[in-house]
């Protein structure tokens, strides 16, 4: 797939750190409970780490308690669904629609939420641009 942000190898590798380029590039996952966004109640719009593209707002993220940021519903248009069956499970993962990085999964497990969704998703997938206050 072609995406609005395409870079080489190299160009993403010297613009991630070590980590940020092993999940987003190499479709890596962060170790739980470690995240700098799992328990953040900032207000804001969680944008892709390695392009800028919005992705969520605060609006829709929830404690889910497993130990990745958590969201029940992205920005319309911003993610890319692939199947995912690797390590012997059958997962839809989730991707920046405009630069095709690894953020994470979706599980259709987000009991009490409106969509029922919970799109689990590494923190070092994301940047935070807090909403200023009024």
């Amino acid at each position: 797939m072609a995406y609005n942000v395409e870079k080489s190898d190299q160009e993403w590798r010297d613009q991630l750190s070590s980590e940020e380029y092993q999940v987003l590039r190499q479709a890596g996952t962060e170790r739980p409970f470690v995240g700098e966004y799992t328990d953040t109640e900032t207000t804001g719009v969680y944008h892709c780490r390695a392009c800028q593209a919005e992705l969520f707002t605060s609006d829709t993220k929830f404690h889910s308690g497993c130990g990745w940021p958590s969201f029940y519903q992205p920005i319309t248009d911003t993610i890319e669904y692939l199947e995912d069956n690797s390590l012997g499970m059958r997962r839809v993962e989730v991707r920046c629609a405009n630069c095709g990085s690894h953020l994470g999964h979706v599980f259709p497990d987000g009991y009490g939420t409106p969509t029922g969704d919970r799109y689990c998703i590494n923190s070092i997938s994301l940047t935070l641009a807090p909403r200023e206050s009024a």
